[in-house]
């Protein structure tokens, strides 16, 4: 194939240029026979919602695998965009967005380049956004037809996605992909654009200055800032670009994308990536507060050939390194490393539970062994409604803490629920006594140390076993649900109701300012609701009364002093034995910055189940890490 010819990219007539190289590609493809060896793709139009397909845990359903075309009316023509589902892609898979270039077959295209292999070898889904009869339109006049079938695209009856998308665009393609992501900023991990223009100056100028508010969406509570708040811009939306050989034109986006991630001033060379801008040791971004700044803007003017795999190959490794999570509220939302499971030795793994196969992941740290040698704390992960257990692993960020503090995560995958591509939790009692024995039989750890937290619907199973079942964990700690006994001193869970068991267990909530309407407020207003009820259950049950809180107005802590925290010590071993934070400037999804903060409170205990049943509970304020510094909380 020819190459890109780096003086026609420095007179800006990369466009030519690429085009030529697609024009070449496609002739050679259509003298091969069948190259791309998917066949023409199938039409979703009209079709109906898939079955069920219980023997696939966590999978899409078996016939939602192949190649499919969508169709869709813009300004009066008939448009299509692609779907390619590899057979092992899971509910909410990680999907790449991909805008191919004028004068190529997408099924030539997706073989050519490698895509379809790499969506089948790391079961992941693709969506193709294709050009109109004529070819791309100007990125402007193309925000119509990437608009609905990005809309198509993020929500359907047919598959669903893990909820923010990796971003590639290519030749005249690049620029309608790239206004949609200026656009949307928070729902892009990553984009890279190959032989693109870029955008116009001033659809950047006018689409910067835009800021997120505490307005939430879904039914949840506003968040009000505080009087001088500074709202966030989208032109501070940090977001991982590659623009591999530009044109000239581009050169305003690629100055909107370096000041939109902070980054330095001088970049430095790389071989692969070219010119790298990183994001400023000392960036102030909000979706870095977790991670540090991470983030990038890479440009490599040098000529590339478009439909060389290695180049693929290079694009897939730039965006994988990273996920993001919270695709709709700017404080909560996050820019984060994305686990690589075959590096972490990360297991996932099946058993089946009351009849059904189920999903979970098991992940053993290497400093495990290190830390605790063959007694390692456990926690048992729960994801929110509809989370998975592959989404919350990246959400969550619960993989740094076990790298750093070597407790082994336990995480379970949910079961179908309104639909073949949704999941949510069932038979969670019967599922985590199957997961205590196998975890207790075949993996070096601490059965006195068991603990349990989750988001959400997660967050439901984890306090409803702190108030039902609480010999089974040491402590717990979880985010956004608080479910509590009602006043017959029952608690209904999955269909069934259980008596309270009204015994007392270190427990830990957090909640956001702009959660569900039943967290709203604190527990000194006027407003009684789940949290309220929460609280006067287990302070009760410990012998305490909301004035033994250690400061009534709380603590303020974390990112922006974006934590508002209250403790209850038990009175004699002076334990924190309840604690709540209120997260200040976040909707309902949980944000990594939490994660670090739950495992700090549970790992000062453990407990111990005598032969008649008797729980004796410890506290350690080293975390078990000094000998014969642990203490008996009184029962």
């Amino acid at each position: 194939m020819t190459m890109l010819h780096r003086r026609a990219v420095l007179r800006g007539a990369a466009a030519t240029a690429f085009g030529a190289v697609v024009t070449q590609a496609s002739t050679e493809a259509q003298a091969a026979v069948n190259p791309s060896k998917l066949g023409p793709a199938k039409p979703l139009d009209g079709r109906p919602a898939p079955g069920y397909d219980y023997s696939r845990a966590n999978k899409l359903p078996r016939e939602m695998t192949g190649y499919w075309e969508k169709t869709f009316e813009v300004g009066g023509r008939t448009r299509t965009a692609k779907v390619y589902i590899s057979a092992e892609t899971p509910i909410r898979s990680y999907f790449t967005v991909l805008a191919v270039p004028d004068g190529v077959d997408t099924g030539e295209f997706l073989h050519r380049t490698g895509w379809r292999d790499i969506a089948d070898e790391r079961g992941e889904g693709l969506f193709i956004l294709e050009p109109g009869e004529g070819g791309w339109g100007a990125a402007t006049a193309e925000r119509a037809y990437v608009d609905v079938a990005m809309a198509f695209y993020q929500a359907n009856v047919y598959f669903s996605i893990f909820g923010l998308h990796y971003l590639v665009g290519y030749g005249a393609g690049a620029p309608a992909l790239e206004a949609w992501a200026a656009a949307f900023p928070l729902r892009v991990i990553g984009q890279v654009y190959l032989g693109s223009a870029g955008l116009p100056a001033g659809y950047l100028r006018d689409i910067g200055p835009r800021e997120f508010d505490g307005t939430t969406e879904g039914g949840y509570v506003d968040v009000v800032f505080p009087e001088g708040f500074d709202l966030i811009r989208y032109d501070e939306v940090v977001l991982p670009t590659w623009y591999l050989s530009p044109e000239r034109s581009a050169h305003a986006s690629i100055a909107y994308w370096r000041g939109a991630n902070d980054t330095e001033r001088r970049g430095g060379g790389d071989r692969v990536l070219g010119t790298v801008y990183r994001q400023r040791r000392e960036s102030k971004r909000w979706m870095t507060s977790f991670s540090g700044p991470i983030s990038q803007v890479a440009v490599r003017d040098r000529p590339i050939d478009p439909f060389d795999r290695r180049t693929t190959r290079q694009v897939l490794a730039f965006l994988t390194s990273y996920s993001r999570y919270e695709n709709f509220f700017a404080y909560g939302n996050q820019l984060v490393r994305r686990a690589d499971y075959d590096r972490l030795g990360v297991e996932v793994r099946t058993m089946t539970v009351e009849g059904r196969l189920r999903e979970y992941i098991v992940h053993v740290p290497e400093s495990a062994r290190r830390l605790w040698g063959r007694r390692a704390p456990v926690v048992f992960v729960w994801p929110g409604n509809t989370q998975t257990d592959k989404v919350f692993f990246d959400s969550s960020q619960w993989w740094q803490v076990a790298q750093r503090e070597g407790c082994v995560l336990v995480v379970i995958c949910e079961q179908y629920s309104v639909s073949a591509i949704s999941v949510s939790h069932r038979d969670s009692d019967a599922f985590f006594r199957q997961l205590r024995d196998l975890v207790t039989r075949e993996y070096d750890v601490d059965p006195t140390r068991f603990y349990s937290t989750g988001q959400s619907a997660g967050s439901r199973v984890t306090q409803f076993f702190a108030a039902a079942k609480p010999d089974y964990f040491a402590a717990v700690a979880s985010t956004s649900f608080a479910p509590s006994p009602d006043d017959s001193g029952t608690i209904a869970f999955e269909g069934v109701t259980y008596p309270a068991a009204r015994r007392p267990i270190p427990t830990y909530l957090t909640y956001g300012y702009g959660d569900l309407a039943f967290l709203e407020g604190d527990l000194w207003d006027d407003v009684e609701n789940e949290v309220d009820s929460w609280a006067a259950y287990h302070l009760g049950v410990s012998g305490l009364t909301l004035e033994d809180v250690d400061r009534r107005e709380g603590r303020r802590s974390g990112w922006f002093g974006r934590f508002r925290t209250w403790t209850w010590r038990d009175p004699e071993a002076s334990a924190p034995i309840v604690k709540v934070t209120r997260n200040l400037y976040r909707s309902h999804n949980n944000i990594p910055e939490e994660t670090p903060l739950l495992w700090d409170f549970m790992r000062h205990y453990r407990r111990e189940v005598d032969e008649s049943g008797r729980v004796t509970r410890y506290y350690s304020p080293s975390g078990f890490q000094r000998r014969g510094d642990e203490t008996v909380i009184p029962s």
